[in-house]
């Protein structure tokens, strides 16, 4: 019996080690999914800012924005999202913005939809994959 004693001596240490390995994953894992649904948090806010951008400045607006109101692009739009999505963590040189208008007009009571994506880049790295994090709204055009 007194060898298996000697034997056993080092299981504690081991055991803790291996959940102490465990835990710090563990933590890190959740860290990145917060930081994950914050950065989608980001992108949905951007997106429904230039949603309510574009509902009010539809073709009843001196600077109307939408096809057949001076800028047919939406790069007011894209102007007005990249904007408030600066005020995050994130880089807005890697974000894209698309403003499409489904009925193609700028007249209400048409739709106007903005969808915007970004590469999420994981906050610690430790070979996790980069994911693309999409986030859209929609609105119609009040006036």
């Amino acid at each position: 019996m007194r060898r298996f004693r000697k034997d056993a001596r080092g299981q504690a240490s081991i055991e803790f080690i291996l959940t102490v390995v465990f835990l710090v994953l563990f933590i890190l894992g959740m860290i990145e999914v917060v930081m994950m649904v914050y950065t989608y948090s980001v992108l949905a806010d951007s997106a429904k800012e230039g949603v309510r951008y574009a509902v009010v400045h539809g073709s009843g607006n001196s600077s109307g924005s939408g096809p057949g109101c001076g800028d047919s692009t939406g790069a007011n739009v894209k102007t007005v999202v990249t904007n408030y999505a600066q005020y995050s963590f994130h880089s807005t040189s890697a974000m894209t913005v698309n403003v499409s208008y489904p009925d193609s007009a700028c007249t209400a009571p048409s739709r106007v939809r903005v969808t915007v994506s970004y590469p999420y880049q994981p906050f610690f790295g430790l070979g996790w994959p980069t994911v693309t994090v999409r986030a859209a709204a929609e609105g119609r055009i009040a006036y």
